[in-house]
């Protein structure tokens, strides 16, 4: 009997065992990559470079295959660009003034499509032009929910698809140069490791370690494939889920919209820590980072058995996104579901301050546009230049207020 106890026992620890380690790297691996000595992982520093090859050294333990150009490095080089409005160029002979690493690992299960799982680990250093931290005092800029928190559940993801959901490959993708523009993913997409005509869709991870008391959960990309709105919506059991059909933001997912693949983009929302040195891993939900990986997981299952996905363009986007002269100066809320653009943050000294905006307005109306959502609002905006003066209306409560702003 006392052999038969010790055996139960000893198969309880080994089935247990792997979920423990899983659930416990959550808060191991947003900690490091988190932590005050990468200095805010920002492209081409020496934190950076540690932050890849930590993750690096959890692709091995995880026995993906690499993926990259040099072992699971993908490097590319870049000179930084001196106007915000116009697009990088990548150095291919390497006399760029910034070098920045992809790390890429391979789950290999010998079939003919890849899904793609990516997430951004670089951040803003010290804080520079992104930052919204205006005190004098330089202060690093941990990024553990912007994006270590995405990290941590792409790590998670990896060791749960390890022999599941077999029909397809998986890429796991670990961008850098996100903060300076979708730098990484822009440029594996131009220079992929994989036939990217095999990919049956992309999944991507920013920002997802703040799931807040009302669960809200935003998805993007819902309108890229046919089969994405139901098949969120079947699995769901805990997120008031927040769906926008659009493959455009303001993340990594972008770039492997623009090239025609499906994508979803997952995200907890903007906090008063966005870009600033606030963003620590002790304020992180590391249990609601678990329930979101889950529902990820499961979304991944229920489509194992689909074919390639179906790649359908959403409205009024693409490769002619508007392009902006000037900023209001505002963080927009993207967690916002109703009409128009709610501001989610100020930034001080610009048009929308000066104009006495603030925080929690809804933009209406920008000059002659009305606003009704995202794309709108960046359309209205990308007629003006600096200089130019015009009306702004927004909804303060249940007032319409109107305002004057100079850009």
């Amino acid at each position: 009997m006392k052999n038969i106890l010790l055996l139960l026992a000893l198969c309880l620890i080994i089935c247990c065992k792997p979920n423990t380690i899983i659930q416990n790297n959550f808060k191991k691996d947003v900690s490091f990559l988190a932590s005050d000595e990468l200095e805010g992982r920002q492209t081409g520093t020496k934190g950076e470079k540690a932050a890849a090859a930590y993750i690096e050294k959890r692709f091995k333990e995880l026995k993906l295959l690499p993926k990259g150009t040099n072992g699971f490095l993908q490097s590319f080089t870049f000179k930084p660009k001196t106007n915000p409005h116009e697009e990088v160029k990548f150095d291919v002979n390497g006399d760029g003034t910034i070098t920045g690493n992809n790390v890429i690992g391979y789950l290999d299960n010998n079939v003919e499509n890849t899904i793609i799982i990516g997430a951004h680990y670089d951040h803003l250093g010290f804080g520079g032009e992104g930052s919204l931290y205006r005190d004098s005092i330089k202060a690093v800029h941990n990024g553990a929910d912007d994006n270590a928190s995405g990290i941590a559940i792409l790590l998670h993801l990896a060791a749960r698809l390890k022999q599941k959901n077999t029909n397809n490959n998986y890429l796991f993708m670990a961008f850098s140069g996100e903060e300076m523009g979708l730098l990484g993913s822009n440029y594996f997409v131009k220079n992929p490791t994989i036939n990217t005509k095999k990919v049956s869709y992309m999944i991507n991870m920013d920002m997802v370690g703040r799931l807040k008391q009302d669960s809200a959960l935003a998805v993007y990309g819902t309108g890229t494939s046919p089969i994405f709105k139901q098949t969120l919506k079947s699995n769901n059991n805990n997120f008031k889920l927040i769906e926008q059909e659009s493959g455009v933001g303001p993340s990594d997912h972008t770039s492997f919209y623009l090239a025609d693949l499906p994508v979803l983009h997952f995200f907890t929302g903007q906090h008063e820590d966005y870009h600033k040195p606030g963003d620590d891993a002790e304020k992180l939900n590391y249990d609601g980072m678990e329930t979101i990986s889950n529902y990820i997981f499961n979304i991944i299952s229920d489509l194992n058995d689909n074919e390639k996905l179906v790649f359908t363009k959403t409205k009024n986007e693409g490769k002619n996104t508007p392009r902006f002269k000037v900023g209001l100066g505002v963080i927009p809320d993207y967690m916002f579901d109703g009409k128009g653009m709610r501001i989610d943050g100020i930034s001080e000294e610009k048009p929308a301050q000066k104009a006495g905006l603030q925080k929690g307005d809804i933009v209406l109306k920008l000059g002659d546009s009305l606003i009704v959502n995202m794309m709108s609002y960046m359309r209205a905006l990308s007629v003006f230049k600096k200089g130019d003066k015009s009306i702004v209306v927004v909804k303060r409560n249940q007032e319409k207020i109107e305002k004057e702003i100079q850009f």
